[in-house]
């Protein structure tokens, strides 16, 4: 930091907009290249989407229309043991990252056999290298002993996994701060300036100056992109969910739609609503949620609930991210997500990299997530 700014105001290498777990990513990725971040953040009047999220690693049926988010989505998840690690070495949290595979139940034999001719699709524009199996009844039961006995089926990811969101963005704040970030939580930032080649960002009275901002702030990002030269056609779509209590460990594998954490509460969700702002609950959908969650397992018919909340996903038209470099200020980018989760560690690691030194990764081209395949 500038010893010799006024008070109110911070000089960094890099600003990050957004202090969630895609804005917390890119900062730690940023600090691994030597850089000095800054990190903007609403504070508890924000969204929240990082702390109101199913926690799920997850990797089958991602980017089902879109080979390079296939290929993005199965780099992050190789990345993530060691991303986890790195954590838990520097902050002693424990994220609870379990990798042992995740199911995709399907109630209906047509649910199964459309999940898996999606699935195969996918393997196919892959070129074969797409694991996964197609498990029925029987097979299903012999690994969850506690499925239903009207549940078809279910697709088998070896791949997936989960954490628990909550100590994963405790880790990360922690760790970005004991390497000398600068957590700002100044409020919504009104406006972003460039200045000489640089960019002067204004939230509240604060004033930061950087070379570098990058766009992370989530639902924010569609009203701050066009000040830096750049479009984010986002629109946030409404997941409830639903915690039920302690009980005995009968889950080893997150589902699509249940999973047990490492504490033994139960949550369940997967709702899909377009209601604008509005991340309240309602009773006829966690209703839904919960009779589907019961038969796929029915031992949690006699289980008590204990809490429910709604949060908004980040979505673009297409579902798939956006990674941009600004052509009009060079030294902007939007990156956004709904996957802020499982590609956690592909933010830190080749994201970050493009950002630091505007190396494209290896597995997939950045043109794929450009915003431009929308138009204005």
């Amino acid at each position: 930091m500038n010893a010799g700014l006024t008070p109110g105001c911070t000089d960094a290498d890099v600003s990050v907009i957004g202090g969630g777990l895609v804005g917390l990513a890119v900062a730690l990725g940023l600090q691994d290249h030597g850089r000095q971040v800054a990190v903007i953040d609403e504070g508890d009047i924000a969204l929240r989407a990082s702390r109101g999220n199913f926690g799920l690693v997850w990797v089958q049926g991602k980017g089902d229309s879109c080979p390079d988010y296939a290929r993005l989505t199965r780099q992050s998840a190789r990345q993530w043991r060691r991303f986890a690690d790195g954590l838990t070495d520097a902050t002693g949290i424990d994220i609870q990252l379990s990798q042992v595979g995740g199911l995709y139940i399907c109630l209906t034999e047509e649910e199964l056999q459309q999940r898996q001719q999606m699935l195969s699709s996918m393997r196919d524009a892959l070129g074969g290298d797409y694991p996964f199996e197609v498990l029925d009844h029987s097979a299903l039961k012999a690994r969850v002993r506690e499925i239903g006995p009207t549940v078809a089926g279910a697709t088998w990811g070896p791949e997936d996994g989960h954490v628990n969101p909550l100590f994963l963005l405790r880790a990360m704040v922690e760790r970005f701060l004991k390497r000398g970030g600068q957590l700002l939580t100044c409020g919504p930032v009104s406006r972003i300036t460039p200045v000489n080649g640089g960019f002067e960002v204004l939230a509240g009275d604060h004033r930061i100056g950087c070379s570098k901002v990058v766009l992370a702030a989530g639902l924010g990002n569609k009203a701050l992109a066009p000040q830096v030269g750049l479009f984010a056609p986002l629109e946030p779509n409404r997941g409830q969910v639903l915690i039920a209590e302690r009980v005995r460990h009968f889950l080893d594998y997150p589902t699509g739609h249940v999973r047990q954490t490492a504490e033994g509460t139960i949550q369940c969700g997967d709702s899909k609503e377009d209601v604008g702002f509005d991340c309240g609950t309602t009773t006829d959908v966690l209703a839904a949620i919960a009779a589907r969650a019961v038969r796929m397992f029915p031992l949690l018919a006699q289980v008590r609930l204990v809490r429910s909340w709604g949060a908004l996903r980040v979505m673009t038209p297409d579902g798939y991210p956006i990674y941009q470099q600004s052509e009009q200020y060079p030294g902007a980018y939007l990156v956004t997500c709904h996957s802020g989760v499982t590609l956690a560690a592909a933010h830190a690691g080749p994201i970050a990299t493009w950002i630091e030194n505007g190396q494209q990764p290896d597995e997939f081209s950045l043109e794929t997530f450009h915003g431009q395949r929308f138009s204005v």
